[in-house]
């Protein structure tokens, strides 16, 4: 096996992909190298050369569950039945990889708890396959240690909120085997009306485990009260902006600018669907929550591997180069794009950390159950 350098070799050609009427994805074909309007080879160089420097932190992968539904994979040498796999992470100049562990079909109840961790257990396994390629990570530290060794590291999560199965002692056995990103939507307790006294308590024993709160999917009202709940920072692992775009994951201005004065994330995932159907299109949504929320709250969310299409020239994880260039097209800077692509994830877990350290010297693990809180 090879391991993934910081040097990044010549990208291939970007291309472009499109959905049909089924929601398939048409097989990606070259740019038009003659569109005044696009960013030129010079650009593409220079978003090479950034990466190398600033990979990308991409916030949302559906690896471990697409990679279930295969009888055989070759992650290493590569694989075109996935979005992602070892050469084209190198060639998009990707640092780190949150993996969803959300299970197929969203079960509830106890399935939702054993799915979840019949999931974390098959991705530990992946990266356990791959130690020359991938490493596991739990910390901003252990994701920098990761990279200067030459792998890609690998956060879990997130996971769903069904996934604790109303209780606080799921949740720290989850922490325990690595969970890091938890998503606060689909369980009684976080719901359209808000958190329950149950669910304020649960993102209180997230900050005290260092768990992350996802806010991607969660009602505006789960939303508002987890902002100002949490003293930990916040991600949305895949949204964008409402504002561009009407898609329910997406967020409204007012909570933008909410989630960058908490000191929180959003990542802008690259769907067709949330985003648009080209590479200007995701430009639009990263340059209206930079000018909304602020350069420190904007993150980028590959959403690959997840079934969904993807704009057209970001078809799968090589294409990253390809955003950056645009970007640089735009007149980002170089420090704005150094924060999109790698060092406002690095803030975020290292508040959480930190947050998780200050809150275990207040409190001890939470023993309040869902009965005695929401009756």
């Amino acid at each position: 096996m090879t391991d993934v350098q910081d040097d990044m070799p010549t990208a291939t050609e970007v291309g472009a992909s499109d959905s049909l009427p089924d929601g398939n994805t048409l097989p990606d074909a070259p740019c038009d190298p003659c569109d005044p309007d696009g960013p030129g080879a010079e650009q593409l160089a220079e978003a090479r050369a950034l990466l190398a420097v600033h990979p990308v932190a991409d916030g949302h992968s559906g690896l471990p569950r697409a990679l279930r539904r295969l009888p055989w994979y070759e992650l290493e040498l590569g694989d075109t039945s996935l979005d992602t796999d070892v050469p084209r992470l190198r060639e998009g100049g990707v640092g780190a990889l949150f993996w969803s562990l959300h299970p197929p079909g969203e079960p509830a109840g106890d399935r939702a708890v054993s799915a979840t961790l019949d999931q974390l257990e098959f991705a530990r396994s992946v990266i356990d396959a791959h130690p020359e390629s991938l490493r596991p990570a739990l910390t901003a530290g252990q994701v920098i240690d990761a990279r200067s060794r030459g792998r890609v590291a690998v956060l879990l999560g997130p996971a769903g909120a069904p996934a604790l199965g109303d209780s606080l002692g799921i949740l720290r056995v989850l922490h325990t085997l690595g969970l890091r990103v938890l998503t606060l939507a689909g369980a009684t307790w976080a719901g359209a009306a808000g958190l329950s006294r149950f669910g304020e308590e649960v993102v209180r024993e997230m900050n005290r485990l260092g768990v992350l709160a996802d806010l991607s999917g969660a009602g505006d009202a789960t939303v508002r009260r987890t902002l100002a709940l949490s003293r930990a920072p916040v991600l949305c692992t895949r949204s964008a902006a409402r504002a561009l775009r009407p898609h329910p994951a997406n967020l409204p201005d007012d909570l933008l600018a909410g989630l960058g004065a908490a000191g929180g994330l959003c990542m802008v995932p690259m769907t067709a669907e949330q985003t648009g159907p080209s590479v200007r299109d995701v430009a639009d949504h990263l340059g209206h929550v930079r000018d909304v929320a602020g350069p420190e709250a904007v993150g980028l969310s590959g959403t690959y591997d997840t079934g969904t299409a993807h704009p057209r020239g970001l078809a799968d994880t090589s294409r990253y180069p390809a955003l950056i260039a645009e970007l640089l097209r735009r007149g980002w800077a170089e420090s704005e794009l150094a924060l999109l692509t790698w060092q406002n994830v690095q803030r975020v877990l290292r508040g959480a950390d930190f947050t998780a350290k200050t809150a275990q010297h207040r409190r001890g693990p939470s023993t309040a159950s869902i009965t005695e809180l929401d009756g």
